[in-house]
């Protein structure tokens, strides 16, 4: 049994200037100002455009992520239904052959320490899925059979792909206190990457 952290990564990376031009001249055609575009004068139209709510005009860019999860913060994540996403399969995905070493992998709480009693309860139960698992296979069930005695810990791989626009809805829903302890995790690791790539789109959030 192996027990990880969530991660997030950016899938391809981009150039952020770019992005930045393209959804500044998409935008000026509203205001029939395109005649304003200079080498410098994104970054202030696109706050702009930002503080009236005239989001749509970032629609014409998207990032897309490949995050490692558990199963329960990626049934939250695909709520978000302005999105594409391809996610790793319990049914095809056999957790007995080779590339998967013969074990499971799940994620850990991030509301529990290691020595929490809590912890060491839900350690136990995931040993126990596992055991019970793998004997369901030698037993001949078959993956899709398998799956589901799976919990929502279980560690999960999903690539994803929403506009900008969407970006910040599910940023601000999901960065929030009232947010689930792991989906903010997750979320609050896409917010640091795209603050860093393009603030002038993401930093009033969080």
């Amino acid at each position: 049994m192996k027990i990880i952290e969530p991660s997030v990564e950016l899938a391809e990376d981009f150039d952020a200037a770019a992005v930045m031009q393209k959804i500044e001249r998409a935008g000026r055609v509203c205001y029939k100002s395109e005649a304003n575009i200079k080498a410098d004068s994104a970054e202030k139209f696109i706050r702009g455009i930002i503080r009236r709510g005239h989001e749509s005009v970032i629609e014409h860019a998207s990032a897309s992520f490949k995050i490692i999860c558990d199963r329960g913060v990626s049934h939250e994540l695909v709520r978000h239904r302005l999105a594409s996403y391809s996610q790793e399969s319990t049914r095809y995905c056999d957790y007995t052959a080779g590339k998967f070493g013969g074990e499971l992998t799940f994620i850990r709480p991030c509301f529990w320490s290691e020595d929490d009693e809590n912890f060491q309860l839900w350690s136990a139960t995931m040993a126990t899925v596992e055991k019970n698992y793998l004997a369901l296979r030698a037993n001949g069930a078959k993956p899709e059979e398998a799956r589901s005695i799976l919990p929502n810990s279980l560690k999960t791989e999903i690539f994803v792909t929403m506009n900008l626009r969407e970006l910040r809805h599910f940023l601000k829903l999901r960065t929030a206190p009232a947010a689930h302890p792991q989906m903010r995790q997750v979320a609050l690791k896409m917010l640091d990457i795209l603050c860093d790539k393009l603030p002038a789109l993401f930093d009033d959030i969080g």
